[in-house]
């Protein structure tokens, strides 16, 4: 805390962190504290969600019913969904743009500090909404993440789970503008848009996205809400209307949104692996038009999550062309990686491991996507656990690896202490076997004929079912040693942080003494190539 300190004594009243839990914390729009926020909030999600998940792999360790009846069951797939995707990994990568765009771009905050405070609060509210839907008579929400109709307008919830959507779509509309904003109109003189961080780069274009398709998502389920409450048939046959339409509308979110929980993972990676292998990232420019190129054709693929409603020939035919034009962005991005950590002098510190599995695993999860966008394969995967294993190993060993590589990655320059590089590689190692124990068994569940979100199954499936519960309950158990990692870390670590945490670390965040103070960049920094992570590769 030494730097800290030093770095308030000049300072007016109103410059150092503010005295007080409530002054500091409720009504805070420093972008640093902001950040922490979302990442505490995003951790806390990580936990509830994931007990949810040990639910539904506690049920299904076995065949038969055993634990919990099966429109609870129900219940804990569709909260286990909506909670890991709106509660932890959105949350986690808007806690990690809060705190880190600033610090990357030289900017002093971002540029909407109090819509910056309102966008975090919504979100605990929302959260409190949705979960006390388990507590309200008929149950919480129970159609899936998906929420498709008719299956969605049973039980009694459903508009306590639409508004509580409503609100969390509204947190990342207001999000999104402010970290647009920042990085247009905030960036320190010199620093031109090709020379910022990856990581500001994949941000700045989730942004945009998610502020194309959270209307969208927020259209769907008003529809929903009036087709139950207010006598329309948007979605009901019966009334003239198209359960098909609901599907459309919601996968033209749903499949952007893949991206916006994958883009900043990428952004993560690539400034990871450039500092454990000590040389710039590879194709710079090309790591940038890859990420625009696969945001662009994110709208054009939605209906491949629809193969098997019986759409038109011509369109099952485009969708897969261009499900699979998207491997060629993303497989330039892994090759550039790759190419990067070719020649290094690399070194494998945490953050190093879970990137560098990161790049293993989730190219697993593309390929078995490919395999997804073939029109007749698709008819024998759809909504068997194939999916399954498919998005968990792009939203688990992508985004969720990629946040926790990044928490280990900038952690010592948050508190200025660093953390156990052992327990971190006890967790690395932990979490990277039994992840692969919980979800590679569920590529041959679904190739056999498993149907997913089923809370009993036929005995055939028993043995792969039960290695994966037993994956899951060690996985989920692996992740309380990264709480205790973390602890220890903020409260109980001696060990000072240098200011240039990593040995091979380049750009501005580097530049200011760990911990970060409270305020930095008052003053625009001065800009070097030498500061920049990619300035001498732009030339």
């Amino acid at each position: 805390m030494a730097h800290a300190a030093t770095h308030d004594q000049h300072d007016d009243h109103h410059h150092g962190a503010p005295k007080g839990f409530f002054a500091r914390w409720v009504m805070s729009t420093n972008h640093k504290d902001i950040g922490t926020l979302y990442l505490v909030l995003s951790l806390i999600a990580f936990f509830i969600g994931g007990s949810f998940a040990m639910v539904i792999r506690a049920e299904l360790f076995k065949p038969g019913l055993q634990l919990v009846q099966p429109y609870f069951f129900n219940e804990m797939t569709t909260l286990h969904a909506l909670v890991m995707i709106f509660g932890a990994v959105m949350p986690a990568f808007v806690g990690l743009g809060n705190w880190m765009i600033p610090l990357m771009i030289g900017a002093p905050d971002m540029a909407l500090p109090r819509m910056n405070n309102l966008s975090f609060w919504l979100l605990p509210f929302a959260f409190v909404l949705l979960l006390s839907t388990l507590f309200l008579p008929g149950g919480g929400p129970a159609g899936g993440w998906t929420l498709y109709p008719p299956l969605s307008l049973q039980g009694q919830s459903l508009a306590y789970s639409v508004f509580a959507i409503h609100l969390m779509g509204i947190s990342s509309i207001m999000g999104a503008i402010n970290i647009i904003a920042t990085i247009l109109n905030l960036r320190a003189p010199g620093m031109d848009l090709l020379k910022m961080p990856v990581f500001v780069w994949t941000w700045l274009i989730t942004a945009f996205l998610l502020i194309a398709v959270m209307p969208v998502l927020a259209g769907a389920v008003t529809m929903l809400l009036t087709d139950k409450y207010f006598g329309t048939s948007f979605f009901n046959a019966a009334g003239g209307g198209d359960p098909v339409l609901y599907q459309h509308i919601f996968w033209f979110f749903g499949h952007p949104e893949v991206y916006i929980m994958i883009l900043p993972a990428f952004g993560l990676i690539s400034e990871i692996i450039p500092t454990f292998a000590r040389k710039p990232i590879f194709g710079y420019k090309a790591m940038v038009f890859a990420v625009a190129s696969i945001a662009f054709l994110s709208f054009i693929v939605w209906a491949h999550h629809m193969f098997a409603v019986g759409l038109p020939l011509g369109a099952d035919i485009f969708f897969m062309y261009a499900t699979m034009l998207i491997a060629v962005p993303t497989g330039v991005k892994v090759f550039n990686w790759v190419s990067t950590m070719w020649g290094g002098s690399m070194s494998f510190e945490t953050p190093m491991l879970w990137a560098v599995a990161f790049v293993i695993l989730f190219t697993i999860g593309g390929f078995s996507g490919l395999m997804l966008a073939l029109v007749p394969a698709d008819f024998q995967y759809h909504d068997s656990y194939f999916v399954v294993a498919h998005f968990h190993y792009v939203l688990v060993t992508g985004a969720i690896f990629a946040i926790i590589a990044g928490v280990y990655y900038w952690l010592p320059k948050w508190t200025g202490r660093m953390y156990s590089e052992f327990w971190g590689k006890v967790h690395f190692w932990n979490s990277v076997v039994w992840v692969n124990v919980l979800f590679f068994p569920q590529h041959f569940l679904g190739l056999a004929g498993m149907p997913r979100r089923i809370p009993d199954y036929n005995v055939a499936f028993a043995n792969f079912n039960m290695v994966s519960s037993i994956g899951g309950f060690l996985f989920g158990a692996s992740q309380l040693i990264f709480l205790g990692v973390i602890v220890h870390c903020v409260f109980f670590s001696r060990k000072q942080a240098l200011d240039r945490v990593w040995e091979g670390a380049r750009g501005l965040e580097w530049t200011v003494p760990s911990p970060a103070p409270h305020h930095t960049f008052e003053v625009p920094p001065l800009i070097h190539d030498e500061d920049l992570a990619h300035g001498h590769a732009v030339d």
